[in-house]
């Protein structure tokens, strides 16, 4: 299991620290370890509860949320452009933004479609609330959580039909863009060479076809099962989740540890 430090401790910490959604596999914390790890830069993980109040981070970080990466005594950086940036600025290579100024437009706006407000990750997210809210199996502690999440997020009944219309079509861009890069012979999403898309491609795709029980072991059932979408697999194509499972054999830290 992963080792976290709380937020007390992690404040008079040097080096990197990343406070990420703690025992769950948060697609954004993913995401940001991600980052670091196939840059080989060593982190301290930073434990945020999901649903909690998390005010030690509110003071530190002036928000509740993760991910978010401190580097040393520089500002806490919450955001995944941000995050990106400081990759690359303490480990220049492997290089995760393309040079290439088209590549690079391109990179950025897909990951835009899947990391900002609004994008697929914020999206699944309203679609996963909608669907605890509306079962009427789901126990009252469970709801609660999720009202407090979803006032949190702006959930709300009439957006998800939008929210699932715009999984659906960044699922589509991106199995079209890998079958033109495969056309090109290129093994990556973007270019020549690993980028921030394949990474953030491959940690977001757990969130509807989960990597089997071997290589995530400590997701429980329960778990598994919320974060299984057939239907978007389905969009999204045997290539797509090919591709994730390249990218985290050859880049990313496997088994996966939450």
């Amino acid at each position: 299991m992963a080792k976290y430090h709380s937020v007390d401790d992690a404040r008079g910490m040097m080096g990197l620290r990343l406070v990420v959604t703690a025992h769950v596999p948060g697609i954004w914390s993913e995401a940001a370890k991600g980052l670091f790890d196939a840059k080989n830069v060593p982190y301290q993980l930073v434990e945020q509860e999901v649903g909690g109040e998390n005010r030690a981070l509110q003071a530190w970080t002036a928000q509740t949320s993760g991910p978010v990466a401190i580097w040393n005594d520089e500002r806490p950086r919450s955001t995944w452009l941000e995050q990106l940036y400081l990759a690359e600025r303490l480990a220049p290579e492997p290089r995760l933004i393309p040079a290439d100024f088209n590549d690079r437009v391109r990179m950025f706006g897909l990951i835009n479609e899947i990391c900002s407000e609004n994008g697929y990750g914020w999206n699944i997210r309203l679609v996963s609330l909608h669907r605890t809210l509306t079962n009427p199996a789901i126990t009252d502690e469970m709801k609660a959580m999720s009202r407090r999440l979803g006032a949190k997020y702006g959930y709300a009944p009439e957006r998800v039909a939008a929210a699932e219309a715009q999984m659906a079509a960044i699922l589509g861009a991106l199995r079209a863009q890998l079958a033109d890069q495969r056309a090109r012979g290129r093994r990556f999403l973007i270019g020549d060479r690993l980028s921030a898309l394949d990474i953030y491609w491959a940690t977001f795709a757990g969130s509807i076809d989960p990597l089997p029980p071997d290589l995530c072991p400590n997701l429980p059932d329960y778990m598994r099962a919320s974060y299984t979408n057939p239907t978007l697999k389905d969009i999204a194509g045997p290539e797509l989740f090919e591709h994730r499972d390249f990218i985290y054999r050859t880049y990313l830290k496997l088994p996966m540890d939450f």
